[in-house]
């Protein structure tokens, strides 16, 4: 299935997740969040908010074909 993931902040790599346009992966059904973020090589604890489609879900979330991810870190005053 195919994912589309978007980081911002201290969370962008051009080459693995960005924010201008979306980085696309290819899981198996039934992988999560967590799974993609190991995929992307990003650790878990610089991670503070996960949306998939708009909403804010957690890293043990079971993703489906064509959803978008987004991945914020702790700034300011989060």
């Amino acid at each position: 299935m195919k994912i589309e993931l978007k980081c911002f902040a201290s969370l962008v790599n051009p080459d693995t997740c960005d924010f201008r346009e979306s980085t696309s992966y290819a899981l198996t059904q039934g992988q999560t969040v967590a799974d993609l973020v190991r995929e992307a090589g990003i650790a878990d604890e610089d991670i503070k908010i996960v949306f998939v489609n708009s909403r804010v879900v957690a890293l043990d979330s079971v993703l489906s074909d064509g959803d978008r991810v987004g991945l914020a870190p702790a700034v300011g005053g989060m």
